[in-house]
C-alpha cells in the first residue's frame, strides 16, 4: 500500500511525524480527504480535527485552531495556529470556552467585536465538537 509522509507542527513545536495511508483536514472549503500522489494544493485550515490514518486503518485524532495546508505528492504538512492531539482536548474546558464566546458575541456591538467574537465562537464549537467526537459522545 502507499504511503504518505505527514508533519504537524504548530508554534510550539512538532506535534506528530510519520506515515499515512490518508489524511484528513477540514479545509476552509470544507474536509477534504488526501491520499498518497495527490495533486499539489495549498489550502487554510480552520478550526477542527485531523485525522491521520495508518495502512490498518487505525486513526489518530488532532484539533488545530487553524493554520495552512501545504500538499505534494508524497507529503502532508500542516502548519497551525495551535495544535493539540486528541487526547489533550478537554471537553469541560471547550463547553466553557463555547459558553464564554457566545456571551461574548452577544454583548459585541462594534464590527471589529463581532467579527472577533464570531471567530472566537467557531473555535470554541469547533474544539468541544472535536473533544466530544474523541470521547464517543457523537
Amino acid at each position: 500500500m502507499a504511503i504518505i509522509n505527514v508533519d504537524i507542527v504548530s508554534a510550539e513545536g512538532e506535534i506528530h511525524s510519520g506515515e499515512a495511508a490518508m489524511v484528513f483536514a477540514p479545509a476552509c472549503m470544507g474536509e477534504v480527504g488526501i491520499a498518497p500522489r495527490h495533486a499539489p494544493m495549498l489550502t487554510l485550515l480552520k478550526p477542527g480535527e485531523v485525522r491521520v490514518q495508518d495502512s490498518d486503518g487505525n486513526e489518530e485524532a488532532f484539533y488545530v485552531t487553524g493554520g495552512t495546508l501545504e500538499i505534494q505528492p508524497n507529503r502532508v504538512t500542516i502548519l497551525a495556529d495551535t495544535a493539540l492531539r486528541g487526547d489533550q482536548l478537554d471537553e469541560a474546558a471547550a463547553l466553557a470556552a463555547q459558553q464564554a464566546a457566545e456571551k461574548a458575541l452577544e454583548g459585541a456591538s462594534e464590527e471589529t467585536d463581532v467579527a472577533r467574537a464570531q471567530a472566537e465562537l467557531e473555535e470554541a464549537r469547533a474544539r468541544y465538537r472535536s473533544a466530544q467526537k474523541l470521547k464517543g459522545k457523537r
